[in-house]
């Protein structure tokens, strides 16, 4: 069990979230593990089997705290939620330009920009930090022909234009990704190509479940502005789907998640024995590799960054947040287009 800037997660099997008077108990096998005051928790997050209780649940909807469920890999599977609150005006604006396509495509080439900007900073720093002159040389390649697509972006025509130069882009990125990754490690972590439904190797496995978490954290931030999370612009509306939350996680995806993941891989804080193989080929974390990964990611959102827009310091955690409301801003006419973040 860990708490995250109001954000209760519970990772542990069979354990049992309760309503104590005011304080939210988590059991295992009926011993208390975990007290935490309900004013302190925002949102309750809970991994694969967790029981919560009616009582719980009710009351995390009166007080307009979310309870979201994920699968043990950390995908998505369903969010609970009191009435619809937020602001209609904001709303209608973006449902309005949904409908104006020229804004919408100017708002997705901020949005593949912005991702392809990162995605190019982490391979430019894994060229930086090799101890191999034909691996840098081969980073920085791919770092060029991600350049390469960043100037392609302003000339997409359309939305299927600029999909297919940023899926280009992310293939030759992921083909670069296993040269960041420690010769030592490589053999444990060899990334071939991106795979999703299922992971089927532990590096794939290990940056899925990081982008399920911040996935979570971009549809929580749109919602705290008021934004829809269905409502995308990068990403194709479908029923279920939190398109606008997936346009957000593009800029983070790369220095956020894929740097954390590297991190552990070349420090040694994950290795096989935190991933479980099943039948298929599917890998997916086991529950130890789910804690280390939570934690880190955790430790990860308090550090502090500058933000370059406003210059102000702030802990990483709340960069969704901030790009949420700049979007909104953007919406409402505030700012002449929208402006994603790029790291450093």
């Amino acid at each position: 069990m860990h708490s995250v800037q109001n954000t209760l997660y519970v990772m542990t099997p069979n354990a049992y979230a309760h309503l104590d008077n005011a304080t939210v108990r988590i059991e295992v096998e009926r011993e208390t593990k975990l007290r935490v005051p309900l004013h302190h928790i925002g949102a309750l997050v809970c991994f694969g089997n967790v029981l919560v209780s009616p009582a719980l649940m009710h009351r995390l909807a009166d007080e307009g705290k979310s309870l979201v469920l994920l699968d043990n890999s950390g995908r998505f599977k369903a969010r609970l939620e009191g009435p619809v609150s937020g602001n209609i005006l904001l709303r209608q604006a973006q449902h309005r330009a949904a409908l104006d396509t020229e804004f919408a495509l100017t708002a997705a080439r901020a949005m593949v920009a912005g991702k392809l900007r990162n995605s190019r900073s982490v391979l430019q720093r894994g060229a930086r930090e090799s101890a191999d002159p034909g691996e840098a040389e081969t980073l920085t390649s791919a770092a060029d022909a991600l350049a390469a697509s960043l100037r392609a972006v302003p000339g997409a025509a359309d939305l299927d234009t600029l999909r297919g130069i940023e899926g280009e882009a992310a293939r030759g990125y992921f083909a670069a990704l296993n040269l960041v990754v420690k010769p030592q490690a490589r053999q444990s972590f060899a990334l071939d190509g991106r795979t999703r439904r299922p992971p089927r190797d532990r590096f794939n496995a290990l940056i899925s479940f990081l982008y399920s978490m911040l996935m979570n954290d971009c549809r929580s931030a749109a919602e705290s502005v008021g934004l829809d999370p269905q409502l995308g612009f990068l990403h194709a509306v479908r029923p279920g789907r939190a398109a606008l939350a997936l346009d957000l996680q593009e800029e983070f995806r790369s220095v956020f998640a894929d740097r954390l993941a590297l991190t552990l891989i070349n420090r040694g804080q994950i290795n096989a024995k935190d991933f479980d193989e099943r039948e298929g080929g599917a890998v997916m974390l086991n529950d130890q590799g789910r804690r280390q990964v939570v934690t880190a990611w955790q430790e990860r959102k308090q550090e502090e960054i500058t933000h370059p827009l406003s210059e102000n310091k702030m802990p990483l955690g709340l960069l969704p947040f901030v790009q949420a409301r700049i979007f909104a801003r953007t919406l409402r006419g505030d700012m002449q287009g929208y402006l994603p973040y790029l790291a450093k």
